[in-house]
């Protein structure tokens, strides 16, 4: 099946040339230069990943991928030209799964993009049918839901698969490392501080007081681990 990947930026030369360089590899490439086209073509067709623009007229990225996680889980790298970590790190927290910061190696975009898709088709082929139970936690593998304590709680795709790795080990410490190497792939080039932005944010929804977790916890100078049965 061909990969469509829409890509979003008001530059439009920049625009031309990366859609080309995509194409040869055999990619199926539309483009929007503003936000609200952007949400528009999202809307009326489905993409297997998209390549935002941080900094667009109209609205910006971050609000854009905000609306576009409200109903869909399709994979974002976000670009941008600024170099501010706040930057790169609130485009994760606001359901991104990559970024870079323009100017890039196409070389090294290429290589991302082959690393979300293939590990979204993974989970689409080993997926199963499974229920995981953890006191108040019941975790849908299949629907990728979470319940809380009765209550449907939303996730982005990352805090999803972060919940779900660390629910799945109780008590085995993982570094920060491993999380990035095993959520978002060895080809991830990112700071680590992309895994504590998605700790404190998965803290802060599944938490009953994220300033003191029972759950999801800190081994200091290590790691995370996810405690299953508060003391």
């Amino acid at each position: 099946m061909d990969t469509k990947i829409l890509i979003v930026d008001d530059e439009k030369l920049f625009v031309k040339g990366l859609k080309y360089s995509l194409e040869q590899d055999g990619y199926i490439i539309d483009t929007a230069f503003d936000g609200y086209e952007a949400l528009e073509k999202a809307k009326n067709k489905r993409y297997d990943l998209i390549l935002l623009d941080l900094m667009l007229p109209g609205i910006d990225g971050l609000e854009v991928c905000q609306k576009l996680r409200q109903d869909s889980q399709v994979p974002i790298i976000m670009l941008t030209a600024k170099g501010e970590d706040i930057n790169k790190i609130l485009g994760l927290e606001y359901g991104a799964d990559d970024y870079l910061t323009k100017p890039f190696n196409i070389l090294e975009l290429k290589a991302r993009i082959k690393a979300i898709l293939r590990r979204v088709n993974m989970k689409s082929t080993n997926i199963t049918d499974q229920v995981i139970q953890i006191d108040d936690f019941t975790i849908n593998t299949l629907g990728r839901k979470l319940t809380v304590r009765e209550k449907e709680v939303n996730l982005t795709a990352k805090e999803f698969d972060l919940l779900l790795l660390l629910a799945s080990n109780p008590g085995k410490v993982f570094t920060r490392e491993e999380l990035l190497e095993t959520i978002w792939g060895y080809e991830y080039f990112g700071d680590l501080r992309t895994v504590d932005v998605h700790i404190r944010r998965l803290r802060e929804k599944i938490e009953r007081d994220s300033s003191q977790a029972e759950y999801i916890l800190t081994k200091w100078g290590v790691g995370y681990y996810f405690r299953s049965r508060p003391q």
